[in-house]
C-alpha cells in the first residue's frame, strides 16, 4: 500500500479528491505516487464523486493566492457627467480662444481656469479622475490648478480711420471675445476669419481700436558698461572729440610740462582746433573749441569730452551755447573718446624729442612748443590717408556736405546720447557711496564671492542702502538653511537685492496711495466702496468677484482694496468656514495666469495676513 489508511477528520472523497489533484503534479516533479485505484481502494471514496470534487479543487486553485496588497476596490457605480461636459463646450463657444491645443501643448485663459475651478466647487462629490474627464482636461493640470500654485508655463501707430471697414471691424470684435495668446489669434484671424493681414497689423489695429497694451520686457538699466559698438560718426562736423595731453620740452637744460589741448573731428579725424596752457582747465577748452570754430567756420551739433571737473565749467558752457551739445564720455573706457586719443598717440610715436637749446624763459619755451605743435597738425591734415582713398583730412572735412535730413538725424541721436551718459554719470556717482562699497567689500570677502571686473559689485552698489543689507541677510540666511542653489554667487545675490529693492518700492508706492486715497475720500476710493457694497450674492460668490477684481491689474489701490474686502469677506463667516474659504481663493489667485508669479504670491499672502493675523 502507497497510502497508509490513518484516522482523519476529513471526508474520505474529500481525501481521495485531494490525492487525485496531486497525482499530476507528483508525477511531474518525479516524486512518489500512487496511483487512482490505490487512492480510491484506500479512502474508500467513490469514483464519481471523488473525481468531481478533484476538477473543483483544481479550478480553486487559482483564487488561493492573490499579489500582496490590498484587493482592488470595487468599480465605481458609473455617474452621468455629460451635463458638466455641455456647460464646457458652452463656455469654449462664448469665450473662443480659452483653451488651445497645439501638439502636445494646452494653453487654457484665466478665465477658462477660473471656470473649471467653479465646476469643480459644484461638484465636490465627483472624484478627480471623473472630473477631469468631463472638463476636458489633462489629471495632472486639474491637480496643479487644485493644489498647488503653477508657474506661468514659459511710436504713434496710423491706421486708416474708417468706421465702416469689415475687415477692421471683425477683428476688433474677435478680439473682444478672444481670451487666448495674441499669437494664435492672429492665426485665428488669418485662418477662420479669412483674413489675410500680419501680426503687426492685428497688432496697431488692436492698439488703436481696442486698446491692446502688448506687455514688453524690461529694458536694461543705463550703465556705463552697456556702451560697446556704440561710436558713430555721422558727417564732418557731426562731433568733435576735445582732450588734453601733457607736453614735455627741454630748453637750455631746464624741463617745462605744458597742457596740450587738442580738438577732433570725429567722422574726418581732422585735427581741427588746439591750445596750449601750463595747466588744463576751463580756459584749455574754451580756447581750443573756438580755434575750431576758426579754423573750420562753424561751430559742431556736439562736443564730446571726458568727465574732468573743467571740462564742464560754467565758461564752456557758456562758449558752447545753444548750438552744441556737450556729451560726456564713458569713464574707463577710451574707446569712447577714440579720434582725440589717436591723435595724441600718433604725435607721441612721429615727433622726435622736444629739446630746445637757447636763452629763453617759459614764454619762450611755450612759443616755441606752439609752433612745432601748429606745423604738425597742418602738415597732419593734409597727409593723403590710404583708408580713406588717398583723400586728406582736409578734403574730407571740407567735401562732405550732409542734407538737412541727415543734420536732423544726427542731432537727435547725439541727443540720445548725451541723455544716456548723463544717466550713466548719476549711476556711477550713486554707486560710489563709501558705506555700501565698504559693506560690499567686506561681504565679498567673507562670502568667497569673485568679481575680478567690479561689475557685479557695482550693480549692487547702485541700489538703495536698505535693501543691499535685506539682501545679504536674505542670501546669508537661504545659505544656513540650505536653501541655495549649489552655484549661488554675486550675481545671485545681485538678483536677491534687486527684487527686495523692487518690491519695496511697490509697496512703499501702494501704502503712500493708500494713505492719500483714504485721507482725501476721493472719488475713486468712494467708487470702490460702493461697488463693493453693491456686490450681491453668497459669500463664495462674492469672494469669488473680488479676488477677480483684485487681480484685473487696474493698479495697486484697487489691488489692496479688493483683497482687503476678500480678506473680510472670510472673516464674516463662521471660524469652521474661513479655512475652506480661503483655500478657495488661494486657488482662484493661482489659476489667474495672467497676472505675474510673484504678484500671485503677495495677493495670498496678503489675504492670509488679514484673515489669520499673528499679532
Amino acid at each position: 500500500m502507497v497510502v497508509a489508511s490513518q484516522p482523519s477528520g476529513v471526508a474520505p472523497v474529500l481525501e481521495a479528491a485531494l490525492l487525485l489533484a496531486a497525482n499530476p503534479s507528483l508525477a511531474r516533479l518525479g516524486l512518489p505516487h500512487p496511483n487512482a485505484a490505490q487512492v480510491l481502494e484506500a479512502t474508500g471514496a467513490g469514483r464519481t464523486q471523488a473525481y468531481e470534487l478533484s476538477r473543483r479543487i483544481l479550478a480553486f486553485l487559482p483564487a488561493l493566492l492573490r499579489p500582496p496588497g490590498r484587493p482592488p476596490a470595487p468599480p465605481s457605480p458609473p455617474v452621468d457627467t455629460g451635463a458638466i461636459t455641455r456647460e464646457v463646450l458652452a463656455f469654449l463657444r462664448a469665450h473662443p480662444g480659452s483653451a488651445i491645443t497645439a501638439g502636445t501643448r494646452h494653453t487654457y485663459s484665466d478665465g477658462f481656469r477660473r471656470f473649471v475651478l467653479d465646476l469643480v466647487a459644484r461638484h465636490a462629490d465627483l472624484d478627480r479622475v471623473r472630473l477631469a474627464e468631463a472638463v476636458g482636461v489633462p489629471l495632472d493640470t486639474l491637480k496643479d490648478w487644485l493644489d498647488a500654485p503653477a508657474p506661468v508655463p514659459a511710436p504713434k501707430v496710423t491706421v486708416e480711420d474708417d468706421a465702416t471697414d469689415a475687415r477692421i471691424a471683425s477683428i476688433v470684435e474677435g478680439w473682444r471675445r478672444w481670451e487666448g495668446p495674441f499669437s494664435v489669434f492672429c492665426v485665428f484671424v488669418r485662418a477662420e476669419l479669412r483674413i489675410p493681414y500680419g501680426d503687426t497689423l492685428i497688432g496697431r489695429i488692436l492698439a488703436v481700436r481696442a486698446g491692446r497694451r502688448p506687455k514688453r520686457r524690461p529694458g536694461r538699466s543705463p550703465d556705463e558698461k552697456a556702451m560697446r559698438k556704440a561710436m558713430v560718426f555721422f558727417h564732418a562736423g557731426a562731433q568733435w572729440f576735445q582732450d588734453g595731453s601733457p607736453i614735455t620740452i627741454t630748453l637750455n637744460g631746464r624741463t617745462f610740462t605744458f597742457s596740450w589741448e587738442l580738438a577732433v573731428d570725429g567722422w574726418s579725424a581732422a585735427l581741427v582746433g588746439a591750445c596750449l596752457r601750463r595747466e588744463e582747465d576751463a580756459r584749455a577748452v574754451v580756447q581750443a573749441f573756438e580755434d575750431g570754430v576758426i579754423t573750420t567756420g562753424a561751430k559742431p551739433l556736439a562736443l564730446n569730452t571726458d568727465n574732468y571737473a573743467a571740462n564742464h565749467a560754467p565758461e564752456v558752457a557758456a562758449a558752447l551755447a545753444d548750438d552744441t551739445l556737450h556729451i560726456r564720455t564713458t569713464l574707463g573706457r577710451p574707446q569712447t573718446d577714440a579720434p582725440v586719443e589717436g591723435a595724441f598717440g600718433l604725435f607721441q610715436q612721429t615727433a622726435p624729442p622736444l629739446v630746445v637749446r637757447g636763452d629763453t624763459d617759459e614764454e619762450l619755451a611755450r612759443a616755441v612748443l606752439a609752433v612745432i605743435l601748429t606745423v604738425y597738425c597742418r602738415a597732419t591734415n593734409h597727409r593723403p590717408r590710404n583708408d580713406r582713398n588717398g583723400r586728406s583730412r582736409v578734403q574730407l572735412y571740407q567735401g562732405d556736405q550732409p542734407t538737412d535730413e541727415q543734420i536732423g538725424a544726427a542731432k537727435a541721436q547725439l541727443e540720445e546720447r548725451r541723455r544716456r551718459q548723463e544717466l550713466a554719470f548719476h549711476t556711477r556717482r550713486a554707486r560710489l557711496d563709501p558705506i555700501v562699497r565698504a559693506l560690499l567689500d567686506e561681504v565679498f570677502v567673507r562670502l568667497g564671492f569673485d568679481d575680478p571686473t567690479g561689475n557685479v559689485k557695482n550693480a549692487i552698489a547702485g541700489y538703495p542702502h536698505d535693501a543691499v543689507l535685506a539682501g545679504i541677510a536674505t542670501f546669508e540666511g537661504k545659505r544656513d538653511a540650505g536653501t541655495l542653489p549649489p552655484d549661488a554667487g554675486p550675481r545671485y545675490l545681485l538678483g536677491i537685492v534687486r527684487n527686495i529693492a523692487e518690491r519695496d518700492e511697490g509697496l512703499a508706492v501702494a501704502r503712500h496711495l493708500w494713505e492719500r486715497r483714504v485721507q482725501a475720500r476721493d472719488g475713486a476710493l468712494r467708487r470702490l466702496v460702493a461697488n463693493r457694497d453693491a456686490t450681491a450674492g453668497a459669500p463664495e460668490e462674492r469672494l469669488r468677484v473680488f479676488i477677480d477684481r483684485a487681480l484685473a491689474d487696474d493698479g495697486a489701490l484697487s489691488r489692496d482694496f479688493w483683497l482687503a474686502a476678500a480678506g473680510d469677506a472670510v472673516l464674516a463667516e463662521a471660524p469652521e468656514r474661513q479655512r475652506a474659504l480661503y483655500d478657495r481663493a488661494a486657488r482662484r489667485v493661482h489659476a489667474t495666469f495672467r497676472a505675474d508669479l510673484r504678484d500671485r504670491h503677495a495677493a495670498v499672502r496678503v489675504l492670509a495676513a488679514r484673515i489669520f493675523a499673528v499679532a
